[in-house]
């Protein structure tokens, strides 16, 4: 993508931080972010960033391109305030999609998410039937039937959900460390490991994740835009890795030999996803994307910050 007018909401978190840092090389980013789950340290001087939520008015979205990634991205964060997850997670989408339409954009790209999959250890297709289980998966799936309701009601807008799988960077060297406790595991697990502490996993660490790289996810973002999709679209690697294994290979890669603690669930078993798999035939078939990341790469991205 080049020569663009971009606007990234949720800019300056994880995910919306690489976004915007890779876009901005060839096109005019700005990015929104209310700094509730972002910084802007995460930014490179590049990108044009505007403190503001997606609940106001006035943003700023005469651009070619809206890329919506602003959210409460957890469970945890809906139960402790179910109003404000859905005012962010539904009502911003729909705030930030009716006023860039009003400026005449016609491609939106946003973050749904994987876990309303539930638990599998096959493949997920785009098709198979989705459930609610919780605060934050209702509010992805209300967002989805948002970006249905407008694909069908205005005729030039194209409105691409990406379901993402088990994104990870690292919490040093990386746009992670931010987030404590809400990081992917991965990042929580290399360093705990690589400062003597014991990762605690939860049950009997068989649990699995098809863990995919920031560096893939932002690229199947940008081609999902790129290709002007619409609907759901999966982005993952199609390959799982258990608790466990992610353990012995941070150990291996650091050169340590920290076992974990392993400790009761919290988490209701109704809700907990053990497993997670992407079928990531539809936006392959549709963009050529595929992840370029391998795991073993992508544990060795984690762990140089702290072995250099």
């Amino acid at each position: 993508m080049q020569d663009n007018g971009v606007l990234v909401t949720g800019g300056a978190g994880f995910i919306g931080s690489n976004l915007a840092n890779a876009l901005a090389a060839d096109n005019d980013v700005i990015v929104v972010d209310d700094l509730f789950l972002g910084t802007e340290e995460n930014l490179i001087d590049a990108v044009d960033f505007r403190e503001r939520s997606v609940l106001e008015d006035g943003l700023p979205t005469d651009v070619d391109v809206l890329f919506h990634l602003a959210a409460l991205s957890s469970m945890q964060m809906h139960e402790e305030d179910p109003q404000r997850g859905a005012r962010v997670n539904v009502e911003g989408f729909v705030n930030a999609v009716e006023q860039f339409v009003q400026d005449g954009g016609d491609t939106v790209v946003y973050a749904t998410t994987s876990s309303i999959y539930g638990d599998r250890t096959e493949p997920s297709p785009e098709s198979m039937p989705v459930k609610a289980r919780t605060g934050y998966e209702a509010s992805k799936l209300a967002r989805e039937r948002y970006a249905e309701y407008y694909d069908n009601y205005y005729d030039d807008l194209t409105v691409a959900g990406l379901r993402y799988f088990s994104v990870y960077q690292g919490m040093a060297g990386g746009a992670e460390g931010h987030k404590g406790e809400f990081a992917n595991i991965i990042a929580q697990f290399a360093d705990d490991i690589a400062n003597g502490e014991s990762p605690v996993i939860y049950g009997d660490g068989t649990q699995t994740r098809d863990f995919t790289h920031v560096e893939d996810i932002v690229n199947a973002t940008i081609r999902a835009a790129e290709a002007d999709l619409s609907g759901v679209y999966n982005a993952g690697t199609e390959t799982q890795y258990s608790f466990n294994t992610v353990v012995e290979l941070l150990n291996d890669e650091l050169g340590t030999e920290v076992e974990p603690e392993y400790v009761g669930n919290p988490i209701p078993d109704d809700v907990y996803v053990h497993d997670t798999l992407a079928d990531a035939s539809r936006i392959r078939e549709a963009t050529g994307w595929v992840p370029s990341v391998s795991f073993t790469e992508g544990i060795e991205r984690v762990c140089a910050p702290y072995t250099e």
